[in-house]
């Protein structure tokens, strides 16, 4: 079990049984409403508007759950046009990318959504519940149904493990492992970055995880960082910078 997952529960209110799979299947116990007040930190995964979400026993005001949402004119075409620096940093050869450090899944669904092949893999199971949520939801949008589109296939477990025994073998890896702050009275970072953080922790294997992903793919990796941080293994054979993020490509040697 992770580092965090501890502090993770399952609410049941109306549909135990649904709960009651989720826990069994998570490994992390059940609570009530009644038992959230006597705890004073943690989370806990519950159903709302259909959809499972995770709150902060702290607050419990608005869970957090993983949502794939476009713009209605984005919807009339498919794929979306490679454009802008992260399909610069993919490349034009690339047909299959493997998002090792999926998260809340946004990266994976950018990439999915301009028609690459994506697999998704995540290494905590609480995470991965929220993909398979949102992943399943995203399945049943109209447009995806219209264009008889499958959702990106998620992979739980350690991201090296299943590197290394990887069935098909991408022509890219992508990673997004998280990076320390620039200083110590930064802004606040955005609730889900800081939630990720808590449920997952640091990403300390990061470099571990860079080495056997140039050792297994195809063609590339590319490390999404902040602008201010430094390449995570030296000088990239190319960079492309946005505003905020900067894609550090290395090539297969």
């Amino acid at each position: 079990m992770l580092k965090n997952d501890g502090k993770v529960f399952v609410l049941y209110d109306e549909n135990f049984q649904q709960a009651e799979s989720l826990s069994k299947q998570l490994g992390i116990p059940l609570i009530t409403l009644n038992e959230i007040d006597d705890l004073k930190e943690g989370f806990f995964l519950a159903w709302r508007d259909n959809r499972l979400a995770l709150f902060d026993i702290k607050s419990q005001k608005k869970g957090l759950s993983v949502e794939f949402d476009i713009r209605c004119r984005e919807q009339a075409s498919w794929p979306a046009p490679k454009t802008g620096v992260l399909a610069q940093a993919l490349g034009k050869k690339t047909k299959t990318v493997v998002d090792a450090t999926a998260g809340w899944g946004q990266d994976s669904f950018h990439i999915f959504r301009m028609g690459y092949q994506v697999v998704s893999v995540e290494r905590s199971k609480i995470m991965a519940a929220l993909l398979n949520d949102g992943f399943t939801r995203l399945e049943s949008q109209n447009w995806m149904q219209q264009l008889n589109l499958k959702s990106p296939k998620i992979m739980t477990g350690n991201a090296i493990e299943i590197l290394q025994n990887i069935e098909h073998i991408p022509d890219c890896i992508y990673l997004d492992p998280m990076f320390p702050a620039k200083r110590k009275k930064s802004a606040l970072a955005k609730k889900p970055l800081v939630v990720l953080k808590a449920i997952v922790g640091e990403d300390e294997d990061k470099k571990d995880l860079f080495a056997c992903a140039l050792r297994v793919t195809a063609r590339r990796v590319v490390v999404k960082s902040p602008n201010y941080a430094e390449p995570l293994d030296g000088k990239p054979d190319q960079s492309f910078a946005g505003k905020l993020v900067r894609y550090d490509v290395y090539f297969k040697k």
